[in-house]
């Protein structure tokens, strides 16, 4: 365990611990040492009791199916050990604790099973293309609305929301998208939310600049304001970003777990997993934003870049926190903000009221500074920021990408 600088130091706690992980067990226990400082006996450093062994009998299972101390410490991580935990064990970390554990543990023959490295699944066909299907289903429906009319329009609609419903579900159970079975436990709450969203970015900037502009039930001339307008190209573009969502995130669990079996520490790890899940998030954008202009250019509509990459990056955001098992997070982002998006023709409306004029004038001068989409743009690239910032300190930790086991 000589990758560590400071377990090379004399009189660093967890130093005479990675000495004597290339002890066996048998033989440090018939010296009666232990690894501490000095190679003090065990019942001088400890006395009559033991916390490391009581430790190691809480996550037995734990130790004894690690192949390498930075697994015990994902698995601390994971069960709330921090720092300042290892501490109270005279230890400087999570790391040199576990690589006491580690060393500590009983095994067969008294012999220390050599690291091995996780051979990461290939991607499947079959599941890769199962991620181009909500777009491919979502084209074929709005293609079928925009050549039919009257009944056979409505149920050709109602038919294509439950064809691309149907194929994300599939999507989202199955593959890179799908939380693992290692993950931690807690099902997300956010189908109804997630929904609203993807309904107001074909028809919310429509409703909301009708609603600024006096309707849609009228204009302050009496006239007749018309429906609003129907924007097929943001739905068409996110189904079809599910794609490279699903090997978006493929790659970060791929490269995840590599870096996983060869860091040295937890420090290590973090510092190598964050460049890497920007360059993944990035990669998405890209991805996303050369969709947009190229389903507006086949719909014959204008390319709406800020809300479509925007609420793109919360879905994708929301979907990696909850497949690497932190649900709460996503939950409560998207439920804020389809609050938000909800409440911003709902005070236009209320403002028409008595007295209520000063209800709608944030949104209003929003709206005259940069039109109707500057109001969904503006909430979902700050829920966007905020998950973000929530990924970078989540999904760095060893313990979100160990024991997954889930094939993508």
């Amino acid at each position: 365990m000589s990758g560590l600088e400071e377990m090379d130091r004399p009189g660093t706690p967890g130093t005479a611990q990675a000495a004597g992980a290339a002890q066996t067990p048998g033989s440090r226990a018939a010296r009666g040492e232990t690894g501490a400082e000095g190679h003090r006996p065990a019942a001088s450093r400890r006395g009559a009791a033991d916390p490391v062994k009581t430790l190691m009998h809480r996550h037995r299972e734990l130790c004894e199916r690690a192949v390498d101390p930075l697994e015990i410490a994902a698995g601390l991580e994971a069960h709330g050990v921090t720092d300042r935990t290892a501490a109270r064990f005279r230890h400087r970390d999570v790391f040199s604790l576990a690589e006491e554990m580690y060393a500590r543990v009983p095994r067969d023959g008294d012999a220390t099973p050599p690291p091995t490295v996780t051979t990461a699944p290939r991607p499947r066909l079959d599941r890769a293309l199962l991620t181009l299907l909500p777009g491919v289903l979502c084209g074929a429906a709005v293609t079928g609305v925009r050549l039919t009319h009257g009944r056979t329009c409505l149920l050709v609609a109602v038919a294509g929301i439950l064809a691309v419903a149907l194929a994300l579900r599939a999507v989202l159970r199955r593959g890179p998208l799908s939380p693992h079975r290692g993950a931690h436990p807690g099902r997300p709450r956010t189908g109804a939310w997630t929904c609203w969203l993807l309904g107001y970015a074909t028809v919310g900037d429509g409703l909301l600049r009708a609603a600024v502009a006096g309707g849609p039930d009228g204009l302050p001339d009496g006239t007749a304001a018309g429906p609003w307008p129907f924007a097929a190209a943001p739905l068409l573009t996110l189904t079809l970003a599910c794609a490279p969502a699903a090997w978006s995130a493929h790659l970060l669990a791929v490269r995840a777990r590599r870096r996983l079996d060869t860091s040295r520490g937890l420090e290590e790890f973090a510092a190598s997993v964050q460049p890497l899940l920007l360059a993944t998030f990035t990669l998405f954008l890209c991805a996303t934003a050369a969709l947009t202009p190229l389903c507006a250019a086949v719909l014959g509509e204008p390319a709406e870049y800020g809300h479509t990459l925007a609420l793109g990056a919360v879905l994708f955001l929301a979907r990696l926190l909850t497949v690497h098992g932190f649900t709460h997070a996503p939950a409560v982002v998207i439920g804020a903000v389809g609050t938000a998006e909800a409440l911003a023709p709902a005070t236009v409306f209320a403002a028409r009221l008595p007295g209520c004029g000063f209800l709608g004038t944030p949104v209003e001068s929003l709206v005259a500074a940069w039109g109707p989409a500057g109001v969904p743009t503006l909430v979902c690239s700050a829920a966007a920021l905020t998950l973000l910032l929530h990924a970078t300190r989540t999904l760095t930790r060893a313990s979100a990408h160990a024991r997954t086991d889930q094939p993508c």
